[in-house]
């Protein structure tokens, strides 16, 4: 599953969409051994995931500046940073695809655009964690579900403890406060902890954040997601729309992609002028960034598509 095309897809699509939702949660799973790799961060330190083996577990995230999912749970992620960031556990962030490219953010055709796209979310979102750019062929991204936004507790012995396949920083914190609390009490490095995975989709938190994930893609990001949910283009993406598109269709993948679009779309106006409000300026508040010029990509083929 999950596609035999394009790893880096220029356009987010409906076909893209019900992959998603007829593909399992691949990976590692609770008790495996988490696939290793080496990999520099942004600020040019190289490491390997194997270097915290016997020393430290680690909280592996994944995420891109286009995924509204990323957006609505990075508030969560740098509070556990800061809650739990020390010598029990490290924090990693790899940088993956765009889940929803447009032409302001577009898919990635070199190592050097990727690298821009995950300093614009380091910046626009104080991402303190080291963050991981992956290769563009999302050499660990396909090692970890390619999902867009999974994240994976791996403890001191290398293994797989808790994964989750949407970042959902209330489940993350759960996990590692039982993890870490298993490992004093019973003086050792491996455990499955909260049930070992968590595989349902966050509802609630990502309403007032998801629009600036898909508006600092572009405009195309914003059609694209239209497009793929079936929604016309004169139609505003609004909550109430989104209700009556779920009661008019079935099969489980649009259901799955309509569940997910109540989700995003609450905020795609609602979020904006929350946020420009509480700014207090009267442009756009999320175009900071269009100072940097975009370039136009052509795609390579390469390895299958997932986004959300």
């Amino acid at each position: 599953m999950l596609g035999f095309s394009h790893y880096n897809y220029r356009h987010f699509s409906r076909e893209i969409l019900r992959e998603m939702a007829q593909s399992p949660f691949s990976g590692p799973e609770p008790g495996d051994g988490a696939p290793d790799f080496k990999a520099t961060t942004l600020d040019g330190e190289t490491l390997r995931l194997s270097d915290f083996e016997g020393k430290k577990n680690v909280l592996l995230l994944f995420g891109s500046v286009t995924c509204p999912m990323t957006a609505a749970s990075i508030q969560g992620v740098n509070e556990l940073y800061d809650q739990f960031r020390g010598d029990e556990i490290e924090f990693l962030f790899v940088y993956v695809r765009e889940a929803h490219p447009g032409e302001r953010v577009p898919a990635h055709n070199s190592t050097t655009e990727k690298k821009e796209a995950a300093v614009l979310l380091r910046d626009t979102e104080e991402l303190e964690m080291p963050i991981i750019v992956d290769d563009t062929r999302g050499s660990i991204h396909r090692k970890y579900s390619r999902m867009p936004n999974p994240a994976y507790l791996i403890d001191k012995s290398g293994r797989v403890a808790f994964r989750a396949k949407w970042t959902k920083p209330e489940a993350l914190e759960s996990a590692i406060e039982e993890l870490m609390e298993m490992q004093r009490e019973r003086g050792v490095e491996h455990v499955i902890v909260h049930g070992g995975q968590d595989i349902s989709m966050p509802l609630s938190y990502s309403e007032l954040y998801a629009y600036r994930a898909l508006e600092r893609g572009g405009d195309e990001s914003l059609s694209d997601f239209r497009e793929a949910l079936g929604i016309p283009g004169r139609v505003a993406l609004t909550p109430s729309h989104v209700s009556r598109s779920l009661s008019e269709r079935s099969g489980r993948y649009i259901a799955i992609g309509a569940l997910t679009a109540a989700v995003l779309t609450g905020g795609l106006y609602a979020g904006f002028e929350l946020r420009r409000r509480r700014l207090g300026v009267p442009r756009n508040p999320y175009r900071a960034y269009e100072k940097d010029e975009v370039r136009d990509t052509d795609n390579g083929t390469d390895y299958g598509a997932v986004g959300i």
